[in-house]
């Protein structure tokens, strides 16, 4: 009897401590929560964003919103995602991610294959971290000189501070041709951007926020040109303007708020512009796996959008293509008529200061802006006739989100208050926002937050 006990009492503890050591390998393992995965693809890294919960052995989750599924066990984890989300600008296909665990990060091989290419499977080393969560605590203020200027919207540039959601940044712009507040040059021409600014948390698939705080000129002239772009002219008048294209400084009476040619012609002797401080760029990379597009372009990533709204107390929204965003912005003009029809506005530095923030795991088709009184969806494309849907369907769906319309709805609602307005027509994309004034808004219910 006495033998039977001390077995049985052997195999209770046996069993505890079997059901402990499988408790405590679950939960050392445990995998639920946000990860970001960093594959190294020729030399570029790329980006995925993995939502995992795990329930015993099993996985499942989304990677870039792509449904996945998989299986842990002990620290070895494996994980099918089909379709591919790895590269949106190619041909679809199957991730494959096998892998082990190991002081709080994954790694191991990702298999890409192609869905025209099957027999040919692409195999990288991977890593995986957890993702990082907004910190916690008072945002913080940053005074930030820039002493390199890039004409890149890259996602291989290095940093030049790291930010959180909730702080703000005060720093300077050059202009367009690199030159700064004190008249000297800085960088080559073509809309040299300050940044990029890492933003802790974001990730691809996540929206960026950037309250433009305040925008303010810090010097008294500006440049800009007495020729019409081409998409403004037609034949008759190609040939009046010919001759145009020169150089023509302005003179910026910072005090009085207006601006004015130094050397008029007869007819403009009294002519003056209100200041209407904007900043011509303000992008992301659109990730790491496309070449970086140079800074005098735009597309859904934002970029040399030219849009005269982007001005001291309006909010932009980007989509974020990479880790951490990587924030870009330059090009300040003192003023710009819609279209930027000569080609530059009245270009000159400028003080900037922005508050930046992240709204997780939403996306959205092309930049938008947010005034006071203004809700405004941008459309990019090759022509104004590419970029007036664009814009329609960007503000189409932001109606749907934001206050879950039917399309029915949201067509009564375009066809009765949307405002069109040229916003860009001197670079490859012209550029197009449909507006819609939030008094006419005001008896919508909006999706609780």
């Amino acid at each position: 009897m006495r033998y039977k006990a001390v077995l049985a009492c052997f195999l209770a503890l046996s069993a505890l401590s079997t059901q402990g050591r499988a408790v405590q390998t679950e939960e050392r393992y445990r995998l639920t929560g946000g990860w970001v995965v960093k594959a190294d693809m020729y030399g570029t890294p790329i980006y995925l964003r993995l939502e995992l919960d795990q329930k015993g052995e099993k996985l499942t989750g989304t990677s870039n919103g792509d449904k996945l599924e998989g299986s842990v066990n002990g620290s070895s984890i494996y994980i099918l995602v089909k379709p591919s989300s790895l590269m949106k600008d190619g041909e679809g296909g199957m991730e494959e991610l096998k892998g082990t665990v190991q002081d709080g990060m994954i790694s191991g091989i990702l298999v890409w294959t192609e869905a025209d290419n099957s027999t040919h499977p692409t195999s990288v080393q991977f890593t995986a971290t957890p993702a990082l969560l907004r910190r916690i605590g008072p945002p913080r203020r940053y005074e930030f000189t820039p002493t390199v200027f890039y004409r890149q919207f890259s996602a291989l540039n290095k940093p030049v501070l790291t930010v959180s959601p909730g702080d703000t940044i005060h720093t300077t712009t050059l202009d367009a041709r690199g030159i700064d507040a004190s008249g000297a040059r800085r960088s080559l021409r073509g809309n040299p951007q300050t940044g990029p600014f890492y933003v802790a948390t974001a990730m691809p698939g996540d929206t960026l926020v950037v309250h433009l705080k305040r925008l303010r000129l810090n010097r008294d002239w500006a440049i800009s040109y007495d020729g019409i772009v081409s998409r403004g002219l037609n034949s008759d008048l190609a040939g009046k303007v010919k001759d145009g294209g020169e150089s023509v400084r302005w003179h910026l009476d910072l005090a009085k708020g207006v601006a004015s040619p130094e050397k008029p012609g007869e007819h403009l002797t009294h002519y003056s512009v209100p200041l209407h401080p904007m900043l011509g760029c303000i992008g992301v990379p659109p990730s790491s796996s496309q070449p970086a597009p140079d800074t005098g372009d735009s597309d859904v990533w934002g970029g040399n959008m030219d849009f005269n709204e982007v001005v001291q107390g309006a909010t932009v929204y980007l989509p974020v293509g990479t880790l951490g965003a990587l924030l870009y912005l330059g090009d300040g003009h003192a003023a710009q008529g819609d279209g930027e029809l000569n080609g530059d506005a009245l270009e000159t530095s400028m003080d900037v200061e922005f508050t930046v923030d992240v709204i997780p795991g939403k996306s959205i088709p092309n930049p938008r802006v947010e005034s006071p009184t203004y809700m405004i969806a941008m459309g990019l494309g090759g022509s104004l006739d590419e970029a007036l849907p664009s814009a329609t369907a960007n503000m189409a769906q932001w109606l749907k989100d934001e206050y879950k319309l039917t399309p029915s709805e949201i067509a009564e609602v375009l066809g009765t208050a949307a405002e069109y307005k040229v916003t860009e027509v001197a670079d490859r994309n012209a550029g197009i926002i449909l507006r819609i004034s939030k008094e006419r808004l005001q008896t919508l219910t909006p999706t609780a937050k």
